[in-house]
């Protein structure tokens, strides 16, 4: 019986797990969803973050990371079933990340590909990291 209860609890969280896949746009910003930047500070201080954004980093400069730290701030800036988009330099981390967030964990993530170097290559000003 336990075994049964499992799989539904299971099941049921990925029937809610969504990813969707859109290109990093100054217009997406309009759409008051809200946006992780998991790039590290290095980077943020260099070109700047997206007005509104939270800054949470995934990565480290050296490619470590650490899951429970992540999530545990990632849950003071969305609910579990809150829609929120994952934004990176170029959409490689955030390909990676928003799939364990959506597969594994059932967030409901958009990848914002292209990152925020293609969002600034069409025209979005940044606001400085502090």
């Amino acid at each position: 019986m336990k075994k049964i209860l499992l799989t539904l609890l299971f099941l049921g969280t990925m029937l809610q797990a969504e990813l969707t896949q859109v290109w990093s746009t100054p217009s997406f910003v309009n759409k008051k969803i809200k946006i992780i930047d998991i790039r590290t500070p290095a980077e943020w201080k260099e070109t700047g973050i997206v007005k509104g954004s939270y800054t949470i980093m995934f990565f480290d400069e050296q490619g470590n990371f650490n899951v429970e730290n992540f999530l545990r701030q990632l849950s003071m800036a969305v609910s579990k079933d809150e829609e929120f988009a994952l934004i990176c330099r170029v959409g490689s981390r955030t390909g990676m990340v928003s799939e364990f967030l959506s597969d594994k964990l059932g967030y409901k993530v958009i990848n914002l590909k292209g990152g925020i170097m293609k969002m600034m290559h069409e025209g979005y000003k940044t606001v400085a990291y502090k």
